[in-house]
């Protein structure tokens, strides 16, 4: 690598970064890239050949200062954070960090929701249209937008959470008008590009967080109005992994219902702590029996995995819907058995 530090582009110093990150955590970073900034970083990634260790260390340290700026922005503000950095890194260095940040420094009417009540943001929803409503509920995340759907009227909370389930792409202006509303009435200004996706996803997170007797509440309504749909969101809202948080009660209770062929066929492509949780919580030979089964099958469709692991899925989401098992770790909500 012929070029100096002072000549690295932005997309350059990404991609010496997340290699240094390594795998792990280059792919949580890259996850949440849009298309055009992941195929950029992409393509340096690839282009990089050896970068000498006093580069790739200023890198590190750039993004350490970075970090460390916006802590102290979030902590005091601007002010404050200046004060620090040319404390710590001198003035010169302190204003430089400060302009690469200076975009992303705007705080606009969505950014300023998550510092508000949920109590009275769904205050303020009062005689907001639905649709509205769960626009802005899909810039938040899943635990604000389910404090905020669980303080909402029983009738509006269905009618919110169907919404959000079947919303496609919005266009940015009509956000920026909403934006421009929320700016007026909680006291700031600025804009951003924006794009919402909504879908049974969002709604599943946010459902998973709502107080229990809200989420049967929601979860009623929208089979009422399209089962199918209802049936997808509770499918999402629990999948195949998340059997790792059921206690061994639970799991024991739930293999009563499975078949040991749908029990093998799913754990083929299971990862290893599923299947040191299933395991666990069987006989010796009856799990000497499931291996066997598993070995003898030999290379199976996905597709077919994907079936009986759905089957268990559901059969699971019915003995928790019987009171039978109680599902946790999901966001904190609280397991009371009586």
């Amino acid at each position: 690598m012929a070029v100096t530090y002072e000549e690295l582009t932005s997309a350059q110093k990404a991609a010496i970064a997340l290699i240094s990150f390594g795998t792990e955590l280059s792919a949580e970073v890259l996850k949440d890239l849009s298309e055009t900034e992941l195929e950029k970083i992409t393509v340096e990634i690839a282009n990089l050949k050896d970068v000498p260790s006093e580069i790739e260390e200023q890198v590190i340290k750039e993004c350490y200062d970075i970090y460390m700026a916006r802590k102290y922005i979030s902590q005091g503000g601007v002010d404050y954070a200046r004060s620090v950095l040319e404390k710590a890194v001198g003035r010169t260095r302190a204003v430089d960090l400060l302009k690469k940040l200076e975009s992303s420094l705007t705080t606009t009417g969505f950014d300023l929701l998550k510092g508000i009540d949920p109590k009275q943001l769904a205050q303020y929803f009062q005689g907001e249209h639905p649709q509205t409503i769960s626009l802005v509920l899909t810039q938040l995340n899943a635990q604000q937008a389910s404090a905020v759907l669980t303080e909402l009227p029983a009738e509006l909370q269905a009618e919110v959470a169907y919404r959000v389930a079947t919303m496609e792409k919005i266009s940015p202006e009509i956000l920026k008008q909403i934006e421009t509303t929320l700016d007026s009435y909680f006291g700031s200004s600025g804009t951003r590009d924006l794009s919402v996706s909504g879908g049974t996803k969002t709604i599943a997170d946010i459902l998973n967080l709502v107080e229990t007797s809200a989420e049967k509440n929601i979860l009623q309504a929208l089979e009422a109005e399209d089962a199918e749909l209802a049936a997808d969101i509770k499918n999402m809202m629990f999948v195949f992994e998340d059997i790792v948080l059921l206690d061994d009660r639970a799991i024991q209770r739930i293999l009563r219902e499975v078949e040991t062929k749908d029990l093998s066929v799913a754990l083929k492509a299971a990862n290893e702590e599923v299947k040191r949780k299933i395991f666990a919580n069987v006989s010796e030979r009856v799990s000497v029996m499931i291996k066997e089964e598993m070995e003898y099958m030999g290379p199976m469709r996905l597709s077919d995995v994907e079936s009986a692991q759905q089957r268990i899925v559901e059969t699971i989401r019915r003995l928790e819907e019987q009171g039978q098992i109680v599902v946790s770790g999901r966001g904190g909500k609280e397991d009371i058995v009586v």
